[in-house]
């Protein structure tokens, strides 16, 4: 168990740009796991060359996607009306209408961070409430486009990027509330939110309350079922680890735990 911690950090500080991986081939099995997340970490860290260029096509994109859908004709259409050589988009759309879509979450998460208030006098709960809440309302700009966007995910063989960019945003969240985790709870906590977030939003699509007041209340209950969760795990292993000295039964629990609690939807 010791160990298995070890390799978590090494992995944890290489998303987090704090360390190199240099952990041996016995950690090779958690890497074939966690380098993809770990790359994609470190892409949003970093400034990429073609951020504008990207911009620029989904600004032309977003108003038609509601009658072309996300689809290979839109993209055309939007490189066209912005201007941009084959060449440059060749380059900056490699991956097509994925990068696309890429774009328009990536910069969903940057509106978000930045109308998010100072989180110092919050508690958590309250942070992540915020923080999810405040997402949505970036999206309600485009919700047309969020909601075709949500349909282009769930085509099977898309579903990677599906997740990826969950995590992606989970992870600005969990960031701006201030979480500093470094071991395997980096990952469970980004997963766990990263459920929340896609169960909340298609809730929301479906919401014609005034302000979305259902899908705050569906958001509320949602966190409270978390932080429940939270509370009776954090027990579960105090517990195991006064009975067997280690952590090995509690995380046998921990997983049939989160199979039923996730079964209900």
């Amino acid at each position: 168990m010791a160990a298995k911690k070890r390799w978590f950090s090494k992995l944890s500080g290489l998303c987090l740009g704090q360390a190199s991986l240099n952990c041996g081939p016995r950690c090779g099995r958690f890497a074939l796991v966690f380098m993809p997340v770990c790359q994609h970490s470190l892409a949003m860290n970093q400034k990429n060359p073609y951020t504008e260029t990207r911009q620029a096509v989904l600004a032309k994109a977003l108003p038609e996607v509601a009658f072309e859908g996300w689809s290979k004709n839109l993209l055309r259409q939007a490189i066209t009306a912005a201007e941009i050589d084959a060449a440059m988009a060749g380059l900056a759309f490699a991956r097509g209408v994925d990068t696309l879509i890429e774009t328009f979450s990536m910069q969903g998460d940057g509106e978000m961070l930045a109308a998010l208030p100072a989180p110092d006098d919050m508690k958590i709960r309250a942070r992540i409430t915020e923080a999810v809440w405040q997402r949505l309302l970036v999206d309600s700009a485009h919700i047309e486009a969020a909601r075709r966007a949500a349909g282009y995910l769930s085509v099977p063989g898309r579903q990677k990027l599906a997740a990826d960019l969950l995590f992606q945003t989970a992870h600005h969240m969990w960031r701006w509330a201030g979480d500093t985790a470094t071991d395997y709870n980096y990952y469970s906590k980004r997963l766990i939110l990263s459920g929340v977030i896609a169960s909340t939003r298609l809730y929301w699509f479906d919401d014609d309350s005034e302000d979305f007041v259902k899908t705050r209340g569906f958001l509320e209950r949602r966190i409270a079922n978390v932080m429940q969760f939270e509370k009776v795990k954090a027990q579960a292993r105090g517990w195991s680890e006064k009975i067997h000295g280690d952590k090995a039964p509690f995380d046998g629990l921990i997983g049939a735990l989160a199979k039923m609690r996730y079964r209900e939807g």
